[in-house]
């Protein structure tokens, strides 16, 4: 009975248009015009290089680690670029600035680097943000300047080169050594925000699929319900049947909307696909829970409960980050207890934290909240179909 009702359940969901297009094809159209919309706006955002001077006096020549670091962040052959440098007199970069050919100049007063600007912006801070970087671990590099210094003269070398000694220490500690990488378009973006979302929001439209299923099961709602109450078949083996059937059907559509987005529009998932897929599918059983919850519990009809399954939905997608994702930051910041009870956010929090973190534990916290949402969901609804009774049908 059970892979009788199971066939059963699949071939009459594929056959509801309405259902197959707001859970396959919608998501895809979203997706596409997320794409229109956002791509130009990451193109815009992304960093280029820009001009500025160094003032090359007398002080500069005796900044080793400042040059060092200078030289390789205007190197045009590196993907590290992130300057065109003109190294001119203090004269000459005043008047530099003054044209707006240069965002900024840098000077030496004491030893001690002065960032010169005609106005605050993106650019310009970036540039204050590198020099203050390089003050902050010139003294660490400076130690270990020492140490070596003093490990040659323990071992009688008097004729060491300072400046060499400097370059190597250097290249030996990339941690200390600033490298500024444009990687504006490869970080965590607005488009990736968007299908982050998009693929949470469609992983709880999937229980549009369940509610469905579990609508044919009630007396109330369907004749095919009616003649399950009356039949000697165990009821928990058809409902059982009808849930799984819905969450394999859902997870046709999460597999093509996944497709499309990776080989179509090019959405970075990361390092971890496997994960990502696990996260997808537990998301996609959520959205399923969520739907026979709604057809169990509430004594609606079934476009009543249609509409409330898709009212959440998106309430739930608003609150994680599809509508601004500065919502989301906000709630976790004031009120993290609704991100840790909202399925869609622990969805999108699931691919952030991919995406984000060397390690896995936000990751797995993620994925345990959204288990005992799933389980939550799927206990309440099986005691409340164990209590259905009707007094006539």
């Amino acid at each position: 009975m059970f892979i009788h009702n199971l066939k059963y359940t699949i071939q009459t969901l594929f056959k509801n248009k309405i259902l197959i297009f707001w859970t396959f094809a919608f998501p895809i159209i979203l997706g596409i015009f997320f794409n229109m919309a956002f791509s130009n706006i990451e193109k815009d955002e992304q960093l280029k290089v820009f001009d500025i001077a160094v003032v090359n006096d007398s002080q500069f020549e005796k900044q080793i680690i400042y040059k060092e670091t200078l030289k390789e962040l205007s190197d045009k052959d590196s993907k590290n670029q992130l300057f065109n440098i003109k190294y001119v007199t203090k004269k000459k970069a005043d008047s530099l600035l003054d044209d707006s050919e240069i965002e900024g100049y840098i000077q030496f007063k004491n030893n001690e680097p002065n960032v010169v600007v005609k106005e605050n912006g993106t650019y310009e801070t970036l540039l204050k943000f590198v020099v203050t970087e390089v003050k902050q671990n010139k003294s660490v590099i400076e130690e270990l300047c020492k140490k070596n210094i003093e490990t040659q003269i323990a071992k009688g070398n008097t004729s060491f080169d300072g400046e060499k000694i400097a370059k190597e220490t250097l290249l030996k500690i990339n941690d200390t050594h600033v490298k500024l990488m444009d990687k504006s378009n490869a970080n965590l973006g607005y488009m990736q925000i968007e299908f982050y979302t998009l693929i949470a929001m469609a992983c709880l439209y999937g229980g549009t699929l369940g509610l469905t299923a579990i609508n044919t099961c009630l007396a109330n709602m369907s004749s095919k319900g009616k003649r399950i109450s009356v039949s000697p078949n165990r009821k928990s083996i058809i409902v059982l049947s009808s849930a799984v059937g819905s969450y394999i059907v859902s997870l046709v559509g999460i597999a093509i909307l996944m497709a499309f987005l990776k080989f179509v529009i090019k959405v970075d998932f990361g390092g971890n696909l496997p994960l990502v897929l696990l996260l997808t599918l537990i998301g996609d059983l959520a959205g399923i829970s969520l739907g026979v919850l709604i057809a169990s519990v509430l004594k609606v009809s079934e476009n009543a409960k249609v509409g409330i399954t898709i009212a959440v939905t998106m309430f739930f997608s608003v609150l994680s980050g599809m509508m601004g994702v500065a919502l989301k930051y906000e709630i976790d910041k004031n009120a993290p207890i609704v991100n840790l009870v909202n399925p869609n956010n622990l969805i999108t929090d699931g691919f952030y934290s991919l995406y984000y973190y060397d390690t896995l534990n936000r990751y797995f916290r993620d994925v345990f909240y959204l288990l005992i949402f799933i389980a939550v969901c799927l206990i309440i609804s099986f005691v409340s179909l164990r209590r259905e009774k009707y007094d006539s049908l």
